[in-house]
């Protein structure tokens, strides 16, 4: 094998059809740079809309739901303990809101070594008064320090500051629907009251917008100390606890044990969100997919023009046969073209793909829905770049790989003597 010669050749073969090589580049480097451009789009949405959901809501959550007695009075009988009972019109049990013995579950909880946090929370239904109108709302009492640093309560306080609601007595943080209907701002007082019909009158500190208006509109938020006044509820009612892990993939199994542990009712994170992942996975998919497409379009051009390449140096192949080169260097040879378009068009792909995507993180995004989003999202993961370059060479091979082994097998007398 004449091995030396080989990228000489092989450079002198692409600056002789220099319009064609740069054709066949300028294919993959678009390719590569709406790749990753648009994986960066797709996860960067992703991600944020994750930031929305997921990271709003606990792995497992501990409550009290309301739901049948389980055990009906003629079960307890012992005269039909044999027969089939058949009930209906069965009402939900008198049972508690609360979570029992909460402080002993907390303290559990908080030594169990799979659980990164713990947030108490209590939950009050009111009437936010209005004059003579009353508007239905949900007031919830959360601990502040841990809200912020298990799902990062602050960020959606756009008005205002959350340390408030533990600074200032009997205050809220109001949703801004419900503060844009009862034209409240910071520093006015708003009257509650709760379903068994105590008022108060509460402090607005703050405006919350989640990004779900539908929320917004009924729910607020307040210290746990203020919801139990709200609700007339002593220093130890909870009616829920929100628990992060460290494994959010455990999250089903470890929902279930607790459920049965502390026997409460529990939700995990998988079922609460089942829509939204899938929904993530599609987007996901799509992204992967037309990226994807893209390449292999890019692939058929360069196997295109390296057909072409041959076809035209048809003399050029019988001549360096005739000179010793074999089949296999020849293969080489336009290999070696493929691999360049592929590598040097791949990287310009690589560097228009990170400026493309720079571009889109600077282009301002401004909705009512999302007021701590400025800019389109965009994820400037290394895997995405490092997915691209390995399709890119991958992709211009298998395109290069073809026209090479038909250049290799010609016979450069046939060549000759058609001439």
């Amino acid at each position: 094998m004449k091995t030396g010669l080989i990228p000489d050749i092989a450079y002198a073969l692409m600056t002789a059809r220099l319009r064609q090589t740069l054709v066949a580049a300028a294919g993959v480097t678009f390719s590569i740079t709406m790749f990753v451009a648009l994986l960066g789009f797709m996860n960067g949405l992703n991600t944020l809309l994750d930031d929305l959901i997921l990271n709003r809501s606990p792995h497992v959550r501990l409550y009290n739901d309301i739901k049948p007695s389980p055990v009906q009075p003629i079960s307890m009988a012992t005269a039909y303990k044999d027969d089939y009972h058949f009930i209906s019109s069965v009402k939900p049990g008198a049972v508690r809101k609360e979570l029992y013995n909460s402080g002993a579950i907390l303290s559990a909880l908080k030594a169990d070594t799979r659980v990164a946090g713990v947030s108490p929370k209590v939950t009050a239904q009111v009437f936010y008064n209005i004059g003579p109108i009353d508007m239905t709302g949900v007031i919830n009492g959360i601990d502040v320090e841990n809200e912020q640093r298990l799902f990062f309560f602050a960020n959606y306080v756009t008005s205002g500051r959350a340390s408030d609601l533990e600074d200032v007595s009997n205050s809220v943080i109001l949703g801004k629907g419900a503060a844009d209907k009862m034209l409240a701002n910071i520093g006015d007082i708003i009257q509650v009251t709760s379903i068994t019909g105590d008022p108060l009158s509460l402090k607005v500190v703050g405006i919350f917008q989640s990004g779900i208006a539908e929320l917004d509109k009924v729910q607020s938020y307040a210290s746990i100390r203020t919801t139990q006044k709200i609700l007339g509820k002593t220093n130890n009612y909870l009616t829920e606890l929100q628990i992060k892990l460290h494994d959010m993939s455990t999250a089903p199994s470890v929902a279930k044990e607790y459920a049965d542990l502390f026997r409460c009712d529990s939700e995990d994170i998988q079922t609460a969100n089942a829509q939204f992942e899938t929904g993530s996975s599609v987007r996901s998919l799509i992204s992967y997919a037309v990226g994807i497409t893209l390449l292999i379009v890019s692939g058929f051009g360069i196997y295109n023009i390296l057909n072409m390449m041959i076809y035209e140096k048809m003399d050029t192949i019988a001549i360096l046969k005739a000179t010793g080169f074999s089949g296999s260097d020849v293969k080489l040879i336009f290999l070696v073209i493929a691999l360049s378009i592929g590598f040097f068009g791949g990287l310009a792909g690589l560097i228009f793909g990170y400026i493309l995507s720079l571009i889109i993180d600077n282009i301002p995004f401004v909705t009512a829905a999302l007021p701590t989003i400025h800019t389109y999202p965009i994820d400037y993961n290394l895997k995405y770049y490092i997915i691209a370059a390995i399709f890119s060479l991958v992709t211009t091979y298998l395109a290069g790989y073809f026209p090479a082994r038909k250049a290799s097998k010609t016979d450069p007398v046939n060549i000759i003597r058609g001439k």
